[in-house]
């Protein structure tokens, strides 16, 4: 990636991601590797008035090594100050960066899978807290490190391998537009709309129909794919852009009215550890049976963390008319192939996919992982009270 491309995709994560305020300080988490586009966000962050940059590595070697030695009665312990650092970075109205991942996949490969499953660092228990108070604006995005690229494309050297995953990041990413904040913000007003069409038909339940999969997912009377403006905004009226890419628009489902069998359409990572072949069964809202052809620990680890783990917190939609489809590559990471298809997420749900008054009842957890169900052979259908049963997608395309 040359000096260029890096300058425009910081530019990308600072303007429009995080949407950066003069006078803010901005923390910004990333793998080692990932230092070139740290240092480009950092000198771009500073151009636009930032208070300060913190830049904050967490080594996916260094997390490796404790689960190879480290005894089994300390995989669960978190630092203190790590949880206290991120209660100030909102008490502060900071702007918060991630750049995936951070854990690639493949690197836990050979740990056993329940012993991964304990150690769920760099994510932290008050990360929801955090996020449904508002009070930072954030951003999740790509970086293509070399471990990364090779497991999206085995095919080719290293060297390869990361240069076609940079070339699909910008595809996807939009920064092939002459003007890739203005694309973005088209985009974002694109899925806003479609979430607004929706919305307006009220639906009790979403019902998704594929290979393997029958599952109903009811939704909250106040349940929303569109909130007030495209993106997110922050309590100060701070909007944001808390992905990119994305393609998805998703609500916060009632968590105690989810219920039949869901086949993944797509491997999952988990911080290092993919899933493959994942099946889940739902009863009253809860995953009762978690199984896969591999690495099923993980995810059965994970969804017992807490009483809310085990329910959903989301139900995204995705048509295949976003880029990140079209690549027809499997990218090994939540961030980009949750855009791909229509998913769910089992844990913590968010306040904003909700009316204010029905955040009481939405699912609360330190989870929050997404796995994808959607795809062409995928039919969603709208549920309306009254027990119309209305098409939402079909071969992948929406019908509203």
């Amino acid at each position: 990636m040359d000096a260029e491309a890096l300058r425009r995709y910081a530019a990308l994560l600072v303007d429009v991601g995080v949407n950066l305020q003069p006078g803010q300080i901005l923390f910004v988490s990333a793998q080692p590797g990932a230092a070139p586009i740290v240092r480009a966000v950092a000198e771009r962050a500073y151009a636009r008035g930032a208070k300060f940059v913190d830049a904050w590595y967490f080594d996916p070697l260094v997390k490796r090594a404790r689960l190879e030695q480290a005894g089994d009665e300390t995989l669960e312990f978190v630092p203190p100050w790590y949880i206290d650092r991120l209660a100030a970075l909102g008490e502060q109205r900071c702007a918060r960066m991630t750049l995936a991942p951070i854990i690639p996949p493949g690197a836990l490969d050979g740990i056993p899978p329940e012993r991964a499953g304990r150690d769920r660092l760099p994510a932290l228990p008050n990360t929801f807290d955090v996020i449904n108070a508002r009070t930072t604006n954030w951003n999740v995005a790509a970086w293509p490190a070399p471990e990364w690229a090779c497991v999206v494309h085995p095919q080719l050297d290293v060297g390869d391998a990361v240069a076609k995953l940079w070339e699909e990041l910008s595809f996807v990413l939009r920064l092939d537009e002459p003007d890739p904040a203005e694309a973005w913000r088209v985009r974002l007003g694109e899925l806003h709309d479609a979430g607004r069409r929706i919305d307006e038909r009220l639906f009790d339940a979403l019902r998704f129909e594929g290979p393997g999969t029958d599952l109903t997912i009811g939704l909250l009377p106040t349940s929303r794919f569109a909130g007030e403006t495209p993106g997110m905004q922050t309590v100060d009226g701070v909007e944001f852009a808390p992905n990119l890419p994305t393609e998805e628009i998703a609500a916060t489902p009632d968590p105690e009215r989810v219920d039949g069998v869901v086949t993944a359409t797509k491997p999952l990572d988990i911080s290092g550890t993919v899933i493959r072949g994942l099946r889940v069964r739902f009863e009253g809202g809860r995953a009762v049976a978690i199984d896969a052809d591999d690495n099923a620990e993980v995810l059965r680890a994970r969804a017992s963390v807490d009483d809310g783990a085990s329910r959903l917190g989301e139900v995204a939609l995705v048509d295949r008319s976003g880029r990140i489809g079209r690549t027809g590559t499997t990218f090994f990471n939540t961030l980009l192939d949750e855009n791909a298809a229509s998913h769910v997420a089992l844990g913590n749900g968010y306040a904003v996919g909700v009316g204010e008054e029905d955040v009481p009842r939405i699912n609360t957890s330190e989870i929050h992982i997404d796995f994808m169900i959607g795809g062409d052979e995928v039919a969603v259908t709208g549920l309306t009270r009254d027990g119309a049963a209305v098409p939402v997608l079909r071969g992948g395309d929406w019908q509203l």
